[in-house]
């Protein structure tokens, strides 16, 4: 009966590890989707020939440096 009851607490321990690796999981792709979404409408505004006022940045530090030849 001991190693039965090993093997379930065993088995219920990496049930609860996947449901957490797994809510990382999503909480990451979450994330990345309102990084995303929020990049991807701050292009449009900058696009809309109506909102004028929202010109974004003449450069940006990804841009100002070149790479050493």
């Amino acid at each position: 009966m001991y190693p039965l009851e090993l093997h379930k607490m065993y088995a219920t321990e990496l049930r609860r590890r996947a449901d957490r690796e797994r809510l990382a999981r999503e909480v990451l792709r979450a994330r990345r989707a309102a990084r995303r979404v929020a990049r991807d409408s701050g292009r449009a505004a900058r696009r809309d020939p109506a909102n004028k006022g929202a010109e974004g940045p003449a450069s940006t530090d990804r841009n100002r440096f070149v790479h050493a030849a």
